[in-house]
């Protein structure tokens, strides 16, 4: 039985801990070849991509694990003036997430730790890579954004799992000259993490948070 929009919405979600467990590649290529279809500006369909497994993964994550985040940043991720709100959420989510581990806010090394797994995808054994000409614009970001999220969800419809990460920007460069695309041309927009969540893990399983509706849309002139 297919599952329905609304189900790959709600039962999706980061995960933080994944199996060794290879995704077919023809599951990824049926998601990604029904995502073409996504809605974009113009029809300029700016998102372009890079799937990488097997060894080559595992020589990138080599290369950017113990590396410093490049300077300058390929982009901003953290405004630095974050609103209250925004911290707040931010603030929440990690509570709940180190505490899903056991993980206490002074011990710095064991969330060190936890960070330094992005460059590993968290046990992914399949990594998508975005990028987008570096002519475009914040418009075409939001197509990108768009066509992001059909990627997650159909793959979710197929049973996979994923992460974004955007992580994978602090070390743009690093990236774009493992897989081959110019960093003059080029700007590596975020990565994906694909495969199988390890439903043991507790890092999988805490209780999301999303804000209530009413909080964030407003409805004028229903009766």
């Amino acid at each position: 039985m297919t599952m329905s929009v609304s189900d790959a919405v709600l039962s999706r979600r980061s995960v933080r801990a994944f199996r060794p467990d290879p995704v077919p590649l023809e599951i990824i290529q049926r998601a990604l070849d029904k995502a073409r279809w996504s809605a974009s500006g113009c029809n300029f369909q700016p998102w372009e991509a890079t799937v990488i497994t097997g060894e080559p993964l595992k020589a990138l994550q080599a290369k950017i694990a113990d590396q410093p985040p490049q300077d300058p940043a390929e982009y901003i991720i953290t405004p630095p003036d974050l609103p209250q709100r925004y911290a707040e959420r931010l603030s929440a989510l990690g509570a709940k997430m180190y505490g899903s581990m056991d993980i206490g806010r002074a011990d710095t090394d064991a969330r060190a730790e936890v960070a330094r797994q992005n460059a590993f995808s968290f046990g992914a054994p399949a990594l998508l890579l975005v990028h987008i000409p570096r002519s475009l614009g914040p418009a075409q970001w939001f197509d990108v954004g768009q066509w992001f999220d059909a990627v997650m969800l159909l793959l979710r419809e197929e049973g996979v799992d994923t992460c974004a990460q955007q992580f994978m920007a602090m070390w743009a460069r690093i990236i774009k000259d493992h897989i081959g695309i110019p960093d003059d041309e080029q700007m590596l927009f975020c990565g994906l993490a694909i495969g199988y969540a390890d439903r043991d893990a507790p890092v999988n399983a805490f209780e999301r948070e999303r804000v209530p509706l009413s909080e964030q849309v407003r409805f004028i002139g229903f009766d």
